[in-house]
């Protein structure tokens, strides 16, 4: 017997414009990719949140420790950052938190937390493209040479502030503990060898957790938006800390340090 159920099932729109596998909403029900998220909340951590939305998946106990670690990393670099400069000239000129945050997430550029995705592009790329019967040094050092021919630096190595960046180090080991450290980060340490012989060039946080993401599965494509989320918090802090600190519209420089060289006036 067709009831009216079965008509209505018959006759439903196939024209649907748009397509997710992420979350399904229905009254009174989420579904986040196969999990209702009411049983998400309070048994699963932020880092394995992150993980199951971009990946599809929940992480094992290792690989949630390890993107925590990660997301922790990048935190916060004091004020030497554009985007922490950014947010807390916006803050101080007034504008409200969530224009602030905004401002800061959108000084990430090329110069600046661009080098997260291309690190991870080459190790990616160095991994798939070559040889799979190829040893990890030999594969480091046509990288290496293929830079060095091209006056090229290599993402992920070397740090204006830093000789050591500490971070790196810390990262690396944390990735042989839970057992995350694949053919990316072998990689990544092949190429930092080479650079610190010849330059006494180290890896970078960049570099480090470019082959942590990159062992984890993580396309290159995600790089930058995984730093924005370990930045975020550092980023929302230093506007709290402007707006509650400091004295309003900010003064970078004096009106006599600013240098003019553009026409004068014709009388």
């Amino acid at each position: 017997m067709i009831t009216e159920d079965v008509l209505k099932d018959i006759f439903k729109p196939t024209n649907l414009k748009w397509r997710t596998a992420i979350t399904k909403v229905e009254a009174n029900k989420l579904l986040t990719r196969g999990h209702l998220q009411e049983e998400l909340v309070g048994n699963v951590s932020f880092a394995e949140m992150v993980y199951l939305l971009v990946k599809g998946e929940l992480p094992s106990k290792n690989e949630a420790k390890m993107l925590e670690s990660v997301l922790v990393s990048f935190c916060d670099h004091g004020v030497t950052p554009p985007s922490t400069q950014s947010a807390r000239l916006m803050a101080s000129a007034g504008s409200p938190m969530h224009a602030c945050l905004a401002g800061g997430l959108l000084a990430f550029g090329k110069n600046h937390a661009g080098a997260i995705e291309r690190s991870m592009k080459v190790l990616q790329e160095g991994i798939n493209k070559t040889r799979s019967d190829m040893d990890i040094d030999s594969m480091a050092q046509i990288m290496v040479d293929y830079f060095m021919k091209r006056e090229e630096k290599i993402p992920g190595f070397g740090h204006r502030y830093h000789d050591e960046d500490p971070r790196a180090p810390r990262l690396m080991e944390l990735a042989h503990e839970n057992e995350c450290l694949g053919r990316h980060s072998e990689l990544a340490l092949a190429i930092e060898n080479i650079l610190f012989e010849s330059k006494g060039i180290r890896m970078n946080i960049d570099g480090a957790n470019a082959g942590i993401l990159s062992d984890l599965g993580f396309d290159w494509r995600l790089g930058s938006g995984i730093f924005m989320i370990g930045r975020l918090p550092g980023i929302m802090a230093h506007v709290h800390e402007e707006i509650t600190r400091e004295s309003p519209f900010r003064k970078v420089f004096e009106m006599d340090e600013i240098y003019y060289d553009g026409k004068e006036a014709e009388f």
